[in-house]
């Protein structure tokens, strides 16, 4: 009667052995229970909420090549990365995120990119 193993068991004779069956069960259950809670709490600061957007920051490029790519977690604490793109050079920029905002200022295309992120589920 177990669902968890794949040892072949008697069946209950009684209603003492389904009984004690049940509070294995009920056992089994809580334990998974907790690690599924644990799981999820430790998910939460994984980097998974993700936005890019592209830009053409130069009047004399003709392109979207430059980017600005938001990573968060739940808390929407992470990272904007920003790539300006010209001819002769290409220039990259990091900042951190915490509560979806940064101690640097952060460009029209990074709030952007930060929003999408957030809503990204």
């Amino acid at each position: 009667m177990s669902l968890f193993s794949k040892n072949k068991r008697k069946e209950p004779q009684n209603i003492d052995e389904v009984l004690a069956q049940f509070e294995q069960l009920k056992e089994r259950f809580e334990k998974l229970s907790q690690e599924m809670e644990a799981a999820k709490a430790a998910s939460a600061a994984n980097l998974k909420k993700i936005a890019v957007i592209r830009f053409n920051p130069f009047s004399e490029l003709g392109s979207n090549q430059s980017f600005s790519a938001a990573i968060l977690d739940e808390a929407n604490n992470g990272l904007v990365i920003t790539s300006l793109f010209t001819r002769n050079e290409n220039r990259v920029y990091g900042k951190p995120i915490k509560d979806g905002t940064s101690t640097f200022k952060l460009t029209d295309e990074e709030k952007e990119a930060i929003k999408k992120a957030q809503e990204a589920r």
